[in-house]
């Protein structure tokens, strides 16, 4: 009799334990499930969307890899987020850019930069007389509800002429609403990255479209040379 009671307190005991386990698991289920649910709720605006042309697999358990950046479409974009305002930012770079006559190595040539440790091309004028640079890029991937800003991001390096008129920058809201203005580069630092800003815009929720900006000068006439365009950035306005 001894002998039943005792395998019955040990049934009990495996049954107490095995029961102990499997609330443990059902907890740590639930806590990983629950720390997935809030690190993809905690993910910034459209980005499993955006990552998907990422040039490399990312881990987005944490965002600190989206504040560093990421490049897209083979380099012809780059991708990351603000810290201040948990807003997305992008750079078009000049391969992603419309230039006109970009592809005519008499007018313009591709050499290389160093770029967050790797390679990327950018648009270097020979000589031209029509200078017409155009991009355009969809507003649903920029974060709702934060004011942006465009500006190109480019270099005059000597021997530099042609400057002495300047530069028209625009920009083209989906809504069909236009910023322009100019820009004088006569008096640009040589050899050092400088942005042209082109506008700025607040982006609604609902609004769907193109953001479009252009820089061109034609009108002068006059042979150019000596700009090297690395892109157009796209970003929270500060």
């Amino acid at each position: 009799m001894g002998s039943g009671l005792s395998q019955q307190a040990g049934k009990r005991h495996q049954i107490e334990v095995l029961t102990a386990s499997q609330n443990q698991e059902n907890h740590h289920n639930t806590k990983t499930a629950g720390d997935t649910t809030s690190t993809r709720n905690n993910l910034p605006h459209d980005c499993e969307a955006i990552l998907k042309d990422a040039d490399t697999v990312i881990n987005t358990s944490s965002i600190d890899r989206l504040y560093d950046g990421v490049f897209l479409n083979k380099k012809r974009k780059k991708y990351w987020v603000d810290k201040a305002s948990h807003g997305n930012c992008f750079l078009l770079y000049a391969r992603d850019l419309l230039i006109t006559w970009g592809e005519d190595s008499r007018y313009w040539q591709w050499p290389c930069i160093n770029e967050a440790s790797e390679v990327v091309d950018v648009a270097e004028m020979l000589d031209v007389c029509w200078l017409e640079i155009q991009g355009k890029f969809e507003i649903s991937k920029l974060t709702p509800r934060i004011k942006y800003e465009v500006v190109f991001v480019v270099m005059l390096k000597d021997p530099a002429y042609g400057w002495e008129v300047p530069i028209n920058v625009r920009l083209i809201l989906p809504d069909g609403k236009i910023q322009e203005h100019k820009e004088c580069l006569i008096e640009t630092p040589r050899s050092k990255w400088l942005e042209i800003p082109v506008g700025e815009f607040m982006v609604e929720p609902t609004k769907r479209g193109f953001v479009e900006f252009s820089l061109y000068e034609y009108e002068g006439g006059a042979w150019k040379k000596g700009l090297m365009v690395k892109g157009a950035s796209i970003r929270p306005k500060h």
